[in-house]
């Protein structure tokens, strides 16, 4: 039995039915303290025997920590909209490569005409530096016959890279969780499953948690409402408001523990337009009920009595906690143009309790910046340009379904290179933060119900598959990665490799490195559409830092 086997970087995104295109690989490389990535793809090769199939088995001999994962395809039926045409297949439905599983304990199945895709990451784990042979022999389960043996030599470059600068949120949805794993919420084992999706997320380069400090009022249809997952305890005794923050104290610790470093507070008042306050649920005179929420107009007396009395001894607990210089606040996600006026009097309502932490919003009309009514707007990539021209300090930027035409994103269907490339945009522009709403989301549109993301990753075809989660919810409330979250991990590593550079040779120096051999300079929407620039560029700055550092 014949098996052909191919080594690929972890840009490509091989399908199941065709052989990955050269150029193929022989080593990869990272520092002391980054994450490298590469594929093995196998076939076998019986053409004659179209009935010809085997179980496989893996094994890697490596003196560095490494991990074998099954890229697993999933069904895109919604790949794209109308774009510029960068999108794998045309962003055809179809099966598309994107789950990261772990390797069954028996053989993996291959069958003539299936390529088998696995993912290989090597921790260095602050291994000296040097070349390390990485060998991985396939064999047939059953025979213990060796069918291919591939090496590739691990460079460790010296050093490490430095630690992130970049803010970096990508919204966590607990009630998807409560609600997918059928448990209560604040039970044991919802903490526990919450805590293993925010180390997930944190471990690939997420160090922002949005914090549901009232249930957030994001993606819900008008009038419906989510699950509550409010952290802070409100009770209404005499007309009087007091709080409880036990539930809040305890999600800050954990969140530290996991390695989060900043906090966003979940919005004031209602998405798209800031018309209404958000849901509160409160004890009143001892009975559970909600007191604000659709039914509630956003300049209502007694929500602004509310919030007063909320943000006062809100502000106090975050000093406490000693959160208070690393958390921000919302007051509504997306507002536009026709609501602006609305929104300058929900600010109005809040902002002398909020006196020094930043309020940020996504949005992307500049007049909102220009009229002074956000000091710290959170544009959209495919709208940013403004934005830059105009000089703002401290700017963040976001994508989400919207910004499916030319920019970077984390779609199934958009080749590797256009989710990485994102690092050096970020380093080129000085982005301060940058925010992506969906790392786990997984209700329908509007939230009416839950979705599974292994059958319906488009929202039920409402948007480009991907744009909603980067993890899958796996068995016993543990994440499974993509190879879209890898690629968002090695965009943050190439940023920290190019602020390393910039310690060592000068801005200058990485700006000329980024745009060499480009016949327009890079921007948001100007990159080169093909995997080689990302990798060459990254090739690049590391033998600069190693030529100043060795």
């Amino acid at each position: 039995m014949g098996m052909m086997t191919y080594l690929v970087p972890s840009t490509r995104k091989v399908f199941c039915d065709e052989a990955p295109r050269a150029p193929y690989i022989d080593s990869v490389r990272g520092f002391q303290n980054e994450r490298m990535s590469f594929q093995l793809c196998c076939e076998l090769t019986d053409k004659d025997q179209r009935r010809a199939m085997a179980e496989i088995s893996l094994s890697v001999d490596c003196a560095l920590p490494t991990r074998v994962r099954l890229v697993t395809d999933v069904p895109v039926h919604m790949g794209n909209y109308y774009d510029d045409g960068d999108y794998l297949r045309g962003g055809r439905p179809g099966l598309y490569p994107d789950m990261l599983e772990e390797l069954p304990q028996k053989g993996i199945r291959v069958t003539w005409g299936l390529m088998r895709v696995f993912w290989i990451d090597i921790t260095p784990c602050g291994a000296k530096s040097g070349d390390y042979p990485l060998t991985i022999s396939v064999r047939n389960a059953g025979t213990g016959e060796t069918l291919a043996e591939n090496t590739v030599t691990c460079h460790v470059l010296p050093g490490c890279l430095p630690s992130q600068k970049l803010i970096h949120t990508r919204w966590m949805h607990t009630d998807c969780l409560a609600t997918w794993y059928q448990v209560p919420v604040f039970s044991e084992e919802y903490w526990r499953i919450t805590q293993q999706y925010v180390r997930c997320a944190a471990q690939h380069g997420v160090n922002m948690l949005l914090t549901p400090i009232p249930t957030p009022p994001l993606d819900t249809r008008v009038g419906t409402e989510r699950p509550t997952v409010q952290l802070v305890d409100v009770y209404l005794e005499n007309g009087e408001y007091r709080f409880g923050f036990d539930k809040l104290r305890r999600w800050v610790e954990m969140a530290k523990g996991c390695g989060i470093e900043y906090f966003e507070m979940a919005h004031l008042f209602s998405q798209w337009g800031a018309k209404c306050a958000v849901k509160i649920v409160a004890r009143v005179d001892g009975e559970e009920k909600r007191i604000f929420g659709w039914d509630t107009p956003a300049n209502d007396p007694e929500y602004a009595r509310f919030l007063d009395a909320y943000l006062g001894a809100l502000t106090e607990e975050l000093t406490r906690l000693g959160i208070d210089k690393h958390t921000y606040f919302h007051i509504s996600d997306e507002p536009n143009e026709g609501s602006m006026e609305q929104y300058l009097a929900d600010k109005a309502l809040v902002e002398k309790r909020l006196q020094g932490y930043p309020i940020m919003d996504a949005l992307s009309n500049l007049a909102f910046y220009q009229k002074g009514v956000v000091k710290k707007p959170v544009p959209s990539i495919d709208h940013i340009e403004p934005f830059i021209e105009e000089g703002v300090e401290g700017l963040w930027g976001y994508y989400c379904c919207g910004q499916h035409d030319g920019v970077p994103n984390v779609f199934i269907a958009m080749p590797g290179y256009r989710t990485r490339v994102l690092g050096p945009m970020l380093y080129k522009f000085q982005i301060e933060g940058f925010l992506q709403w969906g790392f786990n989301f997984y209700y329908s549109v509007l939230s009416d119900y839950l979705a599974n993301p292994f059958l319906n990753t488009d929202w039920m075809a409402s948007a480009p598959a991907g744009d909603a989660f980067l993890v899958y919810p796996g068995r016993a409330g543990e994440p499974v990665e993509s190879i879209r979250l890898m690629l968002v991990e090695e965009a943050m590593q190439d940023l920290r490799a190019m602020q390393l550079l910039e310690s060592l040779a000068g801005r200058e120096a990485v700006l000329r490195l980024i745009d060499e051999g480009l016949n327009t300079p890079l921007r948001f929407g100007q990159y080169p559409r093909e995997e080689g620039y990302i990798l060459a560029l990254r090739e690049k700055i590391d033998r600069e830092i190693v030529k100043r550092k060795v």
